[in-house]
């Protein structure tokens, strides 16, 4: 809802971070400057989950497949306009993967808002990132990362209502974003990709016309003409600008000062974030059981990220 390498920890999976990974430089404006640069992880994080929450408010106009129209939409004709890629002196291999980014990056919203519109926001972001976990936890090969896979594993055995089923959950929503993270591993893998291929964040904003053309006849077909209706085009454009355009610009920002494993820690919060943005926003409440199960997702998640960083400095050590 995220630098994106297969060898960095999966929760540093945005695409912002793609974009600083292939010497992007913006100039920092004096606010933003003020906030440091844990402070603009932290307000990309809120961005990106109260803007989660206005999604929500919208469905009942718009539809879900339509929210995520408006929202792909409307972040492609920023990046497109803030970018300018060049559309020459690409091979067909370099069209090909930003093609499936592309693919990827829209099944991967499409899944998670259809999700967010079964079950609250922050059990669906929880579920979500086990996706990028069980991606660290296979990459790394590692002892201690069954530990950390155990946690998360408790955390779901919670959410499931202690193994009788999701009883307060709907399973169609779990499936979506169970479904949802997958897509989101594989979104680590091909950002990668197409960064090594693209300069600056050029391969993101094509990849995110690909994925607003594949999305615009779904979201034609659930809504029609609503998407047309000034009041929807509005809010689904803070919609975009909260949850694409303003976190990926403030985490871009923060990552040139940033160590990328102090981000990753950070983005593990997500799942905490996205249950304080359901709450204030759409009146969600979470039961004990569910914030002991989100809890222990997030756990695993800085667990995993720190065992990460653990294993990069040890193979420093010693080196010229």
């Amino acid at each position: 809802m995220t630098i994106p390498r297969t060898d960095q920890p999966p929760q540093v999976a945005d695409p912002a971070t793609v974009a600083v990974a292939q010497g992007a430089d913006p100039a920092t404006p004096h606010g933003l400057r003020a906030l440091g640069p844990v402070g603009l992880v932290l307000a990309g994080g809120i961005s990106v989950q109260f803007g989660g929450a206005l999604a929500v408010s919208l469905m009942p106009r718009a539809g879900a497949l339509g929210v995520v129209t408006l929202r792909l939409a409307v972040a492609a004709l920023v990046l497109m306009v803030i970018c300018r890629p060049k559309l020459r002196g690409h091979s067909r291999a370099d069209w090909g993967t930003v093609v499936v980014f592309g693919i990827t990056m829209a099944a991967m919203n499409g899944l998670f808002y259809q999700s967010v519109a079964r079950i609250p926001l922050g059990p669906a972001v929880t579920l979500e990132v086990l996706g990028p976990l069980i991606l660290s936890v296979v990459a790394s090969r590692r002892a201690v990362n069954l530990v950390w896979a155990g946690l998360a594993l408790g955390g779901v055995f919670l959410l499931a209502g202690g193994g009788g089923g999701f009883r307060s959950l709907d399973p169609a929503g779990v499936a979506f974003a169970l479904a949802a993270g997958a897509m989101w591993a594989a979104y680590i893998v091909f950002s990668a990709r197409t960064g090594r291929r693209f300069p600056q964040a050029d391969g993101l904003a094509l990849a995110m016309v690909v994925a607003a053309v594949l999305f615009l006849p779904l979201g034609l077909i659930e809504s029609g003409g609503k998407l047309l209706d000034p009041t929807t085009i509005a809010l689904g454009s803070a919609v975009a600008v909260l949850s694409s355009v303003l976190p990926y610009t403030l985490e871009l920002l923060a990552l040139r000062r940033l160590p990328a494993s102090t981000f990753a820690v950070l983005m593990s919060l997500e799942p905490a974030v996205a249950s304080v943005a359901g709450f204030l926003v759409l009146s969600q409440t979470l039961s004990l059981t569910e914030a002991l199960a989100i809890t222990l997702v997030i756990a695993a998640s800085m667990g995993a990220v720190r065992t990460q960083v653990g294993r990069g400095r040890a193979k420093n050590v010693g080196q010229p």
